[in-house]
């Protein structure tokens, strides 16, 4: 049966891009605009998702990659150069883990998914979001973040990324003049990429994280100069 096509709801992002302008660490925020302007861009993902090879495979075996990335031991044990050591490191350097994108997301309200393939879908891209950090090789700061998002914009057509990417987009011109290139650099690297939201990640954390994204047609980002929130944490 088809679903309802879902309303855009245009007050509740309006609402939520203002707090993260004034908050850009607040990550629930973000959650809260994508599902605000998801419409049907989401059920789109999910039947493209649904038609490759991988993403029947993931959905037949009911995975959860937020079990996988938890393990932050088993992964930081893997070979050095390794994706799943790199991911391992850029989480301990920049102080997250997996569970942190959860509970930012429980904090934005949602309608609960009756399906669990597409719930499962959801929770997929949702704890994806920093192993395509780690692919891409945008950091986690401001203009890292915004690059990534670009990136994301492309690859899922999701309308309240787009949102986003365009509200960075104005606010680099106008505080941090010559950082548009690098968010127009991210969009512009994702028409080359494979499609990741289909990627099967967990049959690739051994493999050396150079030969992932050779795999992936991901060109890693140029070295930039990162622009960190005051509330951000060091990195270790």
């Amino acid at each position: 049966m088809k679903r309802a096509r879902r309303p855009m709801q245009w007050l509740e992002a309006g609402r939520a891009i203002r707090t993260l302008v004034r908050n850009p660490d607040d990550t629930s925020q973000v959650f809260r605009i994508i599902r605000a302007l998801s419409g049907p861009a989401a059920d789109r993902q999910f039947e493209r998702f649904r038609a490759t090879e991988a993403g029947r495979r993931i959905l037949a075996e009911n995975r959860s990659l937020l079990a996988r990335l938890s393990d932050r031991e088993v992964l930081a044990q893997l070979p050095s150069g390794s994706l799943g050591h790199a991911y391992a490191e850029f989480t301990r350097a920049e102080r997250i883990s997996p569970q942190g994108l959860v509970d930012a997301s429980l904090e934005a309200p949602a309608e609960v998914d009756t399906c669990p393939e597409r719930a499962l879908f959801a929770a997929r891209l949702r704890d994806g979001h920093d192993l395509w950090h780690v692919v891409t090789g945008y950091g986690r700061d401001l203009l890292g973040e915004a690059a990534l998002l670009a990136f994301t914009y492309r690859q899922t057509g999701n309308p309240g990324i787009g949102l986003i990417v365009l509200t960075a987009w104005w606010k680099a011109g106008r505080d941090l003049p010559g950082s548009r290139a690098l968010i127009l650099d991210g969009y512009r690297r994702a028409g080359t990429a494979a499609w990741l939201p289909a990627v099967d990640w967990e049959s690739l954390f051994e493999w050396p994280l150079e030969e992932v994204r050779q795999t992936l047609r991901v060109t890693p980002v140029e070295a930039y100069t990162a622009v960190r929130s005051v509330r951000a944490p060091r990195l270790a």
